[in-house]
């Protein structure tokens, strides 16, 4: 019985010394000199690289296509003067849009060097060298920032303007031929 009761007396004062001692490492992590962007920028990885590249790509590849858009949304709004319909707020908007189009076209042509060097990747979007993969995706946000400038809301004004159209003029339903 005594043994009994000194192994239990030991296991409580075990149990009652672990749980004074700290399992957890407590770090000062916050107080030190917070990152700079330029830090930041530095650890940027080469997976990441290629996947802001591909995004880049993509919008280039549709910035491409924006003159069959414009072709495309003339032929609705047509159709609909014909049906009778006023889209004269959608003809504005498109116009508005088209003409941003054109201003900003000068500054698609010149991304059209950047994308066909594509310097720091390869023809697969890998980075061959990383300083220069920066570079290049670095001059693309800027291109696309100035065309986004240029745009100026013209593009989500025209997106608008079709919304409020085809609320204002919905579709007919057929009705089923019994």
């Amino acid at each position: 019985m005594m043994i009994f009761k000194k192994t239990i007396l030991g296991v409580v004062i075990a149990a009652l010394g672990l749980g004074t001692l700290s399992f957890f490492s407590v770090s000062a992590e916050g107080l030190s000199a917070p990152t700079t962007l330029a830090q930041q920028q530095e650890q940027i990885t080469n997976e990441r690289l290629e996947r802001i590249w591909a995004r880049q790509l993509r919008l280039y590849e549709r910035m491409g296509r924006v003159d069959e858009f414009i072709e495309r949304v003339q032929k609705l709004i047509d159709r609909a003067e014909a049906n009778g319909k006023d889209a004269s707020t959608v003809q504005a908007a498109l116009d508005a849009f088209a003409a941003a189009v054109k201003e900003a076209n000068p500054i698609y042509e010149s991304m059209k060097g950047i994308v066909n060097s594509h310097q720091g990747f390869d023809e697969n979007g890998k980075v061959t060298n990383l300083e220069k993969a920066k570079e290049t995706v670095r001059s693309m946000h800027e291109k696309i920032l100035e065309i986004k400038t240029v745009i100026n809301g013209t593009g989500r004004a025209l997106r608008e303007a079709i919304k409020a159209f085809r609320e204002a003029n919905p579709r007919p339903t057929q009705t089923p031929i019994p």
